[in-house]
């Protein structure tokens, strides 16, 4: 019984299974379902968040689109993936003479979706699978009342086709298709009246002749000219390379013979940067035309683009990375490789260390021949037009505070040259200071003047030793050479700052009759002695001897020594105040020593002021003066065993040109030379840093950039920086592995970004100096593009967008504008063989793009279920059509919108 029930169940189950092969349950759903279902999940998380949201949850920013987001998300559909992504708004939206993604401009809407199967080119090949694709994105969005418009892109990917779909209610869709002709683009198509046409046939019946009828249709064109780039002026030019018309050699000629943009420029002397401004791009657009015939198409591409509503320019910059043959242009590079060999210095105790084993020197770091050395040498010493009066009347206010050495000076045109020797290698600044050093002693021996030195005036204790130690030797060697010549002591030693001197007739009568004196240089004022009742006369004295920081330093280390600084200090003043004391005495034979602190110090000399004595002997004048001057020496003065006083009694009166000389030329210039010559190889190549850095913004700041004051703020910060960078590097504390090594990178880094900025200005500068305007807004609006990029390396791996923003040109500046695109030459003409005309002083546009569009007006019950955010559709009326064409001749891309009532 039990196998017969077991039989027969078994036979009942088989029965119910085959039964149930042949049945088909609807409610399980189907993979088309399910990705239906995920598509519409994903869009109703994006709808119920908001851009706000996405934002927070991290959408990524589209760049170089402002305010353009895109959110994404992945999905799999029969074993293959796919991508979709939500592109939204935040902020303004921008219109099309601003940077938009090209289906925003193509089909002009604003936020959207793109479905790509997740492949190499991201491009669906298979015309069923785009539409099987296009239906599901179409249905998941009418599920939860999206109204976003949905693309897909097909074809080949460099045809940039897509087809669209966007539900605008119950009633109406709206479909969208895009297409690209790269290459043999109909005639008719180039031209305005044919791509008029063309949006016509799309809703006019194909039987007619359109060019027979008129059709009423909005339109936009927007044109853009791009002027000719240097590189392709380059291309035109065939004279021979460096030669002027004279026949001579010109180093500010290129290789094509055409002048440098930057030959005017104090950098040029170093090198010659690329012009940062390349060229011009100018967009012309006509804004709401009602085009109703061909005819009128083809009489607006007659029309000259002075005639359109709007104008908008864009400097086109050149990258800032001036690299040529493998080689950083600018001071920028070379200031790094300068601070490499300060590091390296800090091994050896003399130059000549470096020299010695310059032999076993990498290519990197080799030595310039001798000719080149020679060439620098001459430079230096030799190809001087004159010495410079005042060489700091032209440095930024700011660079004082740097302890370097003017521009014009002799030690920072070492500097300079120093930068671009040998590639600013150790070996080679050791050979260049060596045979520098060299050719200073050559001057010293011989008693010629040290070219870009002042030979007299005070020491300037603001900039380096170095600079203060060549500007004592020019003062030596001028004075060695004015007692060689048997003139004694040289006219420039002498001085009279002590008071004003004014000459009367009887001053200089009583001059020549006195033969007992001598080195007078006139009558100050109206001072006479005490006791002669004579004219005071001031007399030629010595300048007191310059001093170098060091010699100072010196001085205040021996009175810290000795304890008595008083007493010290008046040892040390003792030869200038014998010399004065001297020189007044011969100038002032009766005088007493009262006259000499009259004249020399008056602030010793207490006046009693209600004494006044009639010494003109008459009583019928009026003339009274304060004689004889009733008064006192000070305290400090009338002292018992007062030191002046007795130097006073020891001084022989002698005029200063008969006096020993204060300064000793020989022994001082020997001390010059054997500091130069036993300078530590760090203490140099520091001086060499702070010198360089601040010789080379010199440079910089020298050229004229015009009143753009952000580029004012800017150099004035680079000095503060360097300021403050370069303070310790004097430091005797330094190590290979200091900070100080790395800040000066990172300050040669914050040069480099100025000094491009630099080329910039004076660009901009250049080319629109007629008119200011431009320049600042250009330069102001490339300043915020590049500020990102300040403050980081070129190797950072940051790749930016290009610069494009546009300045928008008033009708009375077009003209101006226009004269910068100049008209092609015969050489660029060839290209123009089929002409789209909107010509431009000749030139054509490098690129057109229309918008034809045709709205009708609907009855708000028939389309009540609308977008009712449609701004057209709030005020009645309805795009039904719209075409948008961009192209050249070669190239054409044409995106259609339809909306039709379903």
């Amino acid at each position: 019984m039990e196998t017969t029930s077991n039989s027969k169940s078994s036979v009942s189950s088989d029965g119910v299974e085959e039964e149930l092969e042949h049945f088909d349950d609807f409610t399980i759903a189907s993979s088309w379902e399910r990705f239906i279902s995920e598509i519409e999940a994903v869009c109703r998380m994006w709808l119920a968040a908001g851009p706000k949201n996405l934002l927070v949850k991290g959408a990524d920013k589209i760049d170089p689109f402002n305010g353009l987001h895109m959110a994404k998300s992945e999905f799999k559909y029969n074993a293959k993936s796919y991508c979709m992504e939500y592109y939204f708004e935040t902020g303004k939206v921008a219109d099309w003479t601003q940077a938009i993604h090209d289906l925003q401009l193509a089909f002009g809407v604003k936020e959207f979706l793109v479905i790509a199967p997740q492949s190499a080119s991201g491009v669906i090949l298979d015309a069923p699978e785009a539409s099987k694709l296009l239906s599901a994105i179409a249905i998941a969005l009418s599920n939860c009342s999206c109204r976003w418009p949905a693309f897909v892109p097909v074809h080949d990917p460099s045809r940039k086709a897509f087809i669209g779909i966007q539900n605008m209610g119950t009633v109406c869709t709206r479909r969208f298709e895009a297409d690209r002709i790269s290459s043999q683009v109909p005639v008719k198509l180039m031209h305005l009246e044919g791509l008029y046409e063309l949006f016509i046939s799309k809703f006019a019946y194909a039987a007619m002749d359109l060019s027979l009828y008129n059709f009423g249709v909005q339109f936009k064109m927007k044109l853009t000219y791009r002027s000719a780039t240097h590189d392709d002026e380059d291309e035109l030019h065939e004279s021979d390379p460096g030669i002027s018309e004279n026949g001579e050699n010109d180093s500010f000629v290129d290789a094509n013979g055409k002048m440098q943009w930057d030959a005017d420029c104090q950098w040029s002397d170093w090198y010659s940067a690329e012009d940062p401004v390349q060229g011009y791009e100018l967009i012309a657009v006509w804004n709401g035309l009602a085009a109703e015939s061909s005819l009128y198409m083809a009489e607006l591409e007659n029309a000259s683009p002075l005639e359109a509503d709007q104008w908008f320019l864009c400097p086109i910059i050149f990258p800032n990375d001036n690299v040529s043959n493998g080689k950083n242009i600018g001071f920028a590079s070379n200031l790094r490789l300068l601070v490499d060999a300060f590091k390296l210095s800090l091994d050896a105790r003399f130059m000549e260390d470096f020299v010695s084993g310059s032999e076993n020197v990498s290519s990197s770091g080799s030595i310039p021949p001798p000719t080149v050395l020679d060439r620098v040498i001459k430079n230096l010493f030799y190809e001087v037009t004159e010495t410079p009066v005042n060489i700091s009347s032209s440095e930024h206010k700011n660079s004082l505070a740097i302890k370097g050495a003017p521009v014009d000076s002799l030690f920072a045109q070492f500097c300079l040259h120093a930068l671009w020797f040998g590639n600013c290698n150790i070996h080679a600044i050791a050979v260049l200071w060596i045979e520098f050093v060299r050719e200073v002693r050559w001057c010293w021996e011989e008693s010629q003047p040290l070219p870009r030195v002042l030979a007299n005036g005070t020491i300037d204790l603001s900039t380096c030793l170095v600079n203060q130690k060549l500007h004592m030797l020019a003062i030596c060697i001028d004075r060695k050479h004015h007692q060689a010549g048997g003139h004694g002591i040289d006219k420039n030693s002498f001085s009279s700052t002590h008071v004003a001197v004014t000459t009367s007739n009887q001053a200089a009568e009583e001059f020549v009759i006195d033969a007992d004196r001598k080195g007078s240089l006139g009558v100050p004022g109206c001072m006479m002695l005490l006791k002669s009742c004579k004219n005071m006369h001031a007399p030629v004295t010595q300048d007191p001897p310059p001093m170098t920081e060091d010699m100072h330093e010196e001085r205040l280390e021996a009175v810290a020594a000795l304890g008595n600084s008083v007493k010290f200090s008046a040892q040390l003043e003792m030869d200038v105040l014998v010399s004065d004391m001297s020189s007044f005495k011969a100038a002032n034979p009766d005088a007493v020593f009262e006259d000499f602190i009259r004249w020399y110090s008056p602030k010793d000399w207490e006046d009693d002021d209600d004494m006044v004595i009639d010494i003109s002997g008459d009583d019928s004048t009026s003339s009274k003066m304060e004689w004889p001057p009733y008064g006192r020496l000070s305290e400090r003065m009338s002292d018992t065993g007062n030191s002046w006083r007795k130097i006073w009694n020891e001084a022989p009166p002698l005029p200063a040109s008969e006096q020993k000389p204060l300064l000793d030329p020989n022994r001082e210039g020997e001390k010059v030379l054997h500091y130069l010559e036993t300078l530590p190889p760090h203490q140099l190549l520091g001086q060499m840093v702070c010198t360089a850095f601040c010789a080379t913004a010199d440079t910089l700041n020298r050229t004229s950039f015009g009143n753009l004051k952000l580029m004012n703020t800017k150099m004035g910060q680079l000095y503060a920086t360097m300021a403050s960078m370069l303070k310790n590097i004097h430091s005797s504390s330094l190590a290979s592995d200091s900070d100080l090594f790395e800040d000066l990178r990172r300050l040669c880094i914050s040069f480099g970004h100025i000094e491009k900025l630099t080329w910039l200005a004076v660009s901009l500068n250049h080319k629109f100096a007629t008119n200011p305007r431009f320049a600042e807004s250009f330069f102001s609006d490339y300043y915020n593009y590049y500020l990102p990029q300040m403050g980081t390396s070129s190797t950072s791996g940051l790749v930016p967008k290009e610069f494009d923003k546009k300045q928008q040109i008033f009708r009375q500046e077009r003209i101006m504008i226009a004269d910068l695109f100049t008209p092609p030459t015969s050489s660029q003409s060839w290209r123009k063989v089929l002409s789209m005309g909107n010509m431009l002083n000749g030139n054509e546009p490098i690129l057109r793009e229309m918008i034809f569009s045709k709205s009708d007006r609907v009855s708000e019950s028939y389309y009540a279920s609308c977008d009712d955010e449609d701004d057209a559709y709030q005020q009645g009326v309805l795009e039904t059509y719209r075409m948008h064409v961009c192209g050249t001749s070669n190239d054409l891309r044409v995106a259609l919108a339809v909306t039709s009532c379903d």
